[in-house]
C-alpha cells in the first residue's frame, strides 16, 4: 500500500504560493490542469494559431510550469495590464520611464503582439504592456481599460514591503486547487478532506450528508468549473485588493 503523503497534491504547504497570485496567474493554474490542454501541449507544443486561441492564448505554454515560472500570453489580454505610452506633451517635472525602478522580479517578453512586462513582489503583481515607441528615460503616461486597475496604484512599491497575513477567504484558491489535484489524481473526497483538514477532523465529522463532505464537494466542483473555461473570468477581474477579497465580492 502506497503512502498518500507522497502524492504531489497531498502536502498543503506546496500550495502556499497560490495565496499571492493575481487573477491571470490563477487562471493559468486552472488551465494548466485541464487534461485536454495537456494533451494539446504534448501534440503541438508551442504552435500558435487556432489551437492556442481555443484556450484563450496567443501561443501554447508548457503546463508543467506553475504561475511562478510560466508567462502565458493571454488573448485578449488581462484587464489588469497597464499600457505605458510615451507622453506626447510632458510637463517639466514629468516622471521618466525606468524599467529598473519597478520593484519586484521582472520578466520582459514579447507575447506575439507587443512587449509585455510582469513584475512580481511579495503579495504584489504588476502587469504592463509597453508601447513600441517607449524608451528608457522618456516621459510616459499610463492607460487602463475601463473596470481595470487604477493608475494611482502604478507607482513602484518599495523593495521591502509588509505582507498582511492572509485571511480565511484567501485560502479558497489553494484549497480549491489542492482538492482538484487530488480528484484528478484519483483520490476520493474523503482522502481529499483528510489532506485539507487532517485525518482526525475527517474521522470525527465525515458523514454522507455532513457539512464537511459538502464543503469538499463544493471545492471540487468549483475547481472543475474554473478548469473547464471558468478561468477566463479571472482575466477580466480587477486586481486582488479590489476584486475577489472585497466584502461584496461574488462568492462561489
Amino acid at each position: 500500500m502506497t503512502d498518500p503523503c507522497r502524492d504531489p497534491w497531498h502536502p498543503s504547504a506546496a500550495y502556499l504560493y497560490v495565496l499571492h497570485l493575481d487573477g491571470p496567474a490563477l487562471a493559468w493554474e486552472y488551465l494548466r490542469r485541464h487534461p485536454d490542454y495537456r494533451r494539446d501541449w504534448q501534440r503541438h507544443r508551442r504552435r500558435a494559431g487556432g489551437l492556442a486561441r481555443r484556450w484563450g492564448l496567443l501561443g501554447m505554454e508548457n503546463p508543467i510550469m506553475d504561475a511562478r515560472d510560466a508567462n502565458p500570453a493571454w488573448y485578449p489580454g488581462p484587464v489588469q495590464a497597464v499600457q505605458l505610452h510615451p507622453d506626447l506633451d510632458p510637463p517639466v517635472d514629468a516622471a521618466l520611464f525606468d524599467l529598473w525602478h519597478i520593484a519586484g522580479h521582472k520578466h520582459l517578453f514579447h507575447d506575439g503582439h507587443h512587449l509585455a512586462l510582469t513584475a512580481r513582489g511579495p503579495a504584489r503583481w504588476q502587469r504592463f504592456v509597453l508601447a513600441p515607441a517607449l524608451e528608457q528615460g522618456t516621459p510616459y503616461v499610463c492607460a487602463c481599460r475601463a473596470g481595470g486597475c487604477s493608475p494611482l496604484n502604478l507607482q513602484a512599491a518599495p523593495a521591502a514591503r509588509t505582507v498582511a497575513r492572509p485571511g480565511r477567504r484567501a485560502w479558497l484558491e489553494p484549497h480549491t486547487l489542492q482538492a482538484l489535484d487530488g480528484v484528478l489524481a484519483g483520490a476520493s473526497l474523503r482522502e481529499v478532506a483528510a489532506a485539507l483538514l487532517g485525518a482526525d477532523a475527517v474521522a470525527a465529522d465525515w458523514h454522507a450528508d455532513g457539512a464537511l463532505r459538502a464543503h469538499v464537494r463544493r471545492l471540487v466542483r468549483r475547481g472543475d468549473a474554473l478548469m473547464r473555461g471558468g478561468y477566463r473570468r479571472l482575466l477580466q477581474r480587477p486586481p486582488l485588493e479590489q476584486g475577489r477579497l472585497r466584502a461584496h465580492a461574488i462568492r462561489p
